[in-house]
C-alpha cells in the first residue's frame, strides 16, 4: 500500500498492506488494451522477428520525485515504484492476484496457522556478490519490529513473537495467535542485507538515497533529484534475464508536459489523463501509430480527508454537511469524463469486500446547510459564508502538485462548498515536499489524496486507532473503537465470510463518521511504446511482468552500454 500521487505507475509488484486476493471473480473491470492497429512507425511488423534481446532504455515519467528507496520506510507510491525494482520480498503477487513465491521458492503453514516456514531460493545473490540468507530475513524482521523504525508497515509484524533461521534457506516465524494477513504480508516487506545495513540508524541514513547491494531486476545507476532516476539492468538476477538494460524514469510534474514529450517520442510509457486518453491521442497520428492504450480499474481511489484534530472537523456535522454538498458525479464526470466509478467505501467497487448497502451520499445542499445551522453556523454577517462565535467557516484543501485531476476537483468542491457557505481555500504543494513536511507532519485542514492499495482486505494501517504515529498512514487521525475491534477480529479469522462480516461493520462506521469523502476509483490509463514488447494485460494490470519486457534487437532505439554478465 501507498499514498498515490496520482501518476499511473508501471507497478512490479503489488505491496500488499491492504485489499484481497480471494475476489477474482469479481475483480477488475477487465483490464482492455484499446491500441490501435494501424499502420506503425518504427515499430513491430510481421517481418520482424520477435525474439528477446537484451539492449535499449525505457523512458517513462512522473508527477513526483521518490523520498526514500528503503522500502520499510517509504509510504508514497513514487518511493515504491522505484524501491520495488531494487529490493524484493519473500512472496509476491501473479498476474492473476495469487500470492506465489519470490524469494521464498516454496512455504508452509502450520495447522494452527500460527507458524510459517519459508524455504529460499538457492544462490541468491546480492548485487555485491554476498548471499542473501535467511539471516538477512531475520534481520529485516528485526529492523521493522524495532521501535526506532517509523514504518507505516510495523503493524503487520507485531504479533510475530519469534522466528527460527534453522539452515541458511530456511526462514521459520511465529505468531502469538491467528493472524489472516500473514502471508499476504511478506509479500510487502523487501528483504534488506544485513552486511550493509546492520548498525546503521535506518531513519538517518544515505542508504534511502544510494542503496549499496540489492536484489530485484534492476540496479540504481544515477538519481538527480527532481530531475530523474536512472536504474541499469542487475545482470545477475537469479530469475532470468532482465532484456531491457536501462529503465529512466524522468520527474516532469506537470501532466501536460508529460503528453508533449510523449508527442515528441522522448517518452515510452506514461499515465494518460482522461482527456489525454479520451480526446487528445486519437488526434495524434504518430501516437496511434507508436503506442498502444490500455484501460483498466486499478486498486485505487481518490477521496477528500480531514484532519481531524483540527477545528471544524472534529465536528461531526461538518464533516457530513461537507459530504453533502459535493457532488461525486459531477466530479467524476468532470475530471475525469467518466472515466472510473464513485464510491461509499475503501474498497475496489465490485469486490467481494465491498459493503454493498452503503450508497455514495446523495448531492443535497440543503440538507448540509440543516446540518451546519445545527452544528451552530450561522451567515451572521450576511457575506454568505457561515460563521460562529466570530470565525467563519474557513479551511484549506491541500493536493499535490502536477495533477491537474485532483486541482480540478478541489475546485468544483471549492465552487459548491461556497454555495451552502464555506469559503474554501486550494494550495498545491510539489509531491516531496507534500508528503515531507504537511502528511508526515500533519500539517494540513484537508487534503485530496489517492490511496494505493494491495490484494488484501486488512485495513489496519490506515483505519486503526493506534496508527496515527510519525510516517504511519492513519495521518487523518481517526479513532473509533468498533473500528479498531473489527479490524482486530478480522486479522484473527481465516474464514472468508468472518473477515467480511467485520470489514462490513469498518465500513459502515466510516461512513457514519466521515473521516473522508470517498469521490471515485478512477481507470488508470497507461501508454506503452509498440517496440517493447511482453507487455500482457491481466488481473494485476501490466506491470507486473516489467522485468520480462524487451525490444527486438531491429527495434531498439537507444544504444546503452548494459552491465554484462
Amino acid at each position: 500500500m501507498g499514498i498515490r500521487q496520482g501518476t499511473t505507475q508501471l507497478k512490479t509488484r503489488i505491496t500488499a498492506c491492504l485489499l484481497l486476493s480471494c475476489l477474482l471473480p469479481a475483480l477488475l473491470a477487465g483490464c482492455s488494451d484499446t491500441g490501435q492497429s494501424s499502420a506503425q512507425t518504427n515499430t513491430a511488423s510481421p517481418a520482424v522477428a520477435d525474439i528477446p534481446a537484451r539492449g535499449d532504455r525505457l523512458v517513462d515519467a512522473s508527477i513526483g520525485d521518490a523520498t526514500n528507496l528503503i522500502p520499510m520506510i517509504a509510504g508514497d507510491a513514487s518511493s515504491h515504484a522505484i524501491a520495488g525494482q531494487l529490493y524484493l520480498s519473500l512472496l509476491k503477487y501473479d498476474k492473476n492476484l495469487n500470492l506465489v513465491g519470490q524469494l521464498a521458492r516454496s512455504w508452509q503453514i502450520s495447522g494452527d496457522n500460527k507458524t510459517i516456514s519459508f524455504h529460499l531460493r538457492p544462490n541468491l545473490k546480492w548485487t555485491d556478490g554476498k548471499p542473501l540468507t535467511s539471516a538477512d530475513c531475520a534481520f529485516t524482521l528485526r529492523l521493522i519490529q524495532d521501535k526506532h523504525t517509523q514504518s507505516a508497515y510495523k503493524a503487520d509484524y507485531a504479533l510475530v513473537s519469534g522466528f527460527e533461521t534453522p539452515d541458511p534457506l530456511t526462514f521459520t516465524v511465529h505468531y502469538r495467535e491467528p493472524f489472516s494477513p500473514a502471508l499476504a504480508s511478506w509479500s510487502s516487506l523487501a528483504i534488506l542485507p544485513e552486511h550493509v545495513f546492520s548498525g546503521v540508524d535506518i531513519m538517518k541514513t544515505e542508504l534511502s538515497r544510494h542503496p549499496k547491494a540489492t536484489i530485484g531486476p534492476y540496479q540504481l545507476a544515477d538519481w538527480q533529484s527532481q530531475q530523474s532516476i536512472l536504474m541499469k539492468a542487475n545482470p545477475h538476477y537469479f530469475a532470468g534475464p532482465v532484456w531491457i538494460s536501462e529503465r529512466l524514469t524522468r520527474i516532469i510534474p506537470d501532466r501536460a508536459t508529460q503528453f508533449l514529450e510523449l508527442s515528441a517520442g522522448r517518452l515510452d510509457s506514461v499515465g494518460l489523463t482522461p482527456v489525454q486518453y479520451q480526446r487528445l491521442f486519437d488526434t495524434k497520428p504518430l501516437l496511434k501509430a507508436n503506442y498502444k492504450r490500455y484501460k483498466y480499474l486499478d486498486f485505487v481511489y481518490t477521496y477528500l480527508g480531514f484532519n481531524l484534530k483540527r477545528k471544524p472537523f472534529d465536528d461531526i456535522r461538518v464533516r457530513e454537511a461537507i459530504a453533502y454538498a459535493i457532488n461525486r458525479q459531477e466530479i467524476l464526470d468532470g475530471v475525469q469524463l467518466g472515466l472510473g466509478e464513485t464510491i461509499a467505501s475503501p474498497y475496489k467497487p465490485g469486490t467481494f469486500w465491498v459493503n454493498k448497502k452503503l450508497k455514495p451520499r446523495p448531492f443535497d445542499p440543503d440538507k448540509s446547510k440543516a446540518l451546519l445551522a445545527d452544528a451552530g453556523w450561522s451567515d451572521s454577517d450576511g457575506d454568505g459564508i457561515f460563521d460562529k462565535n466570530g470565525a467563519p467557516l474557513s479551511f484549506t484543501i491541500l493536493t499535490n502538485n502536477g495533477n491537474k485531476q485532483r486541482a480540478d476537483a478541489a475546485t468544483i468542491m471549492q465552487h459548491r462548498l461556497k454555495k451552502i457557505g464555506i469559503d474554501v481555500k486550494i494550495r498545491l504543494v510539489e509531491w516531496s515536499a507534500f508528503i515531507e513536511n504537511f502528511i508526515n507532519k500533519r500539517q494540513f485542514d484537508a487534503v485530496i489524496l489517492g490511496w494505493s492499495l494491495s490484494p488484501d482486505p486488512d485495513q489496519y494501517t490506515i483505519w486503526h486507532s493506534s496508527q496515527t504515529g510519525p510516517r504511519q498512514f492513519n495521518f487523518l487521525s481517526y479513532n473509533n473503537a468498533k473500528v479498531d475491534a473489527a479490524l482486530v477480529a478480522a486479522r484473527r479469522t481465516f474464514d472468508r465470510q468472518q473477515r467480511k462480516q467485520q470489514y462490513d461493520i469498518m465500513q459502515a462506521e466510516i461512513y457514519h463518521d466521515v473521516p473522508m469523502v470517498f469521490l471515485f476509483a478512477p481507470y488508470s490509463l497507461p501508454v506503452i511504446h509498440k517496440r517493447i514488447h511482453g507487455v500482457k494485460a491481466a488481473p494485476a494490470g501490466i506491470g507486473y511482468n516489467s522485468e520480462q519486457w524487451y525490444v527486438p534487437s531491429t527495434l531498439q532505439k537507444y544504444h546503452v552500454s548494459s552491465i554484462t554478465p
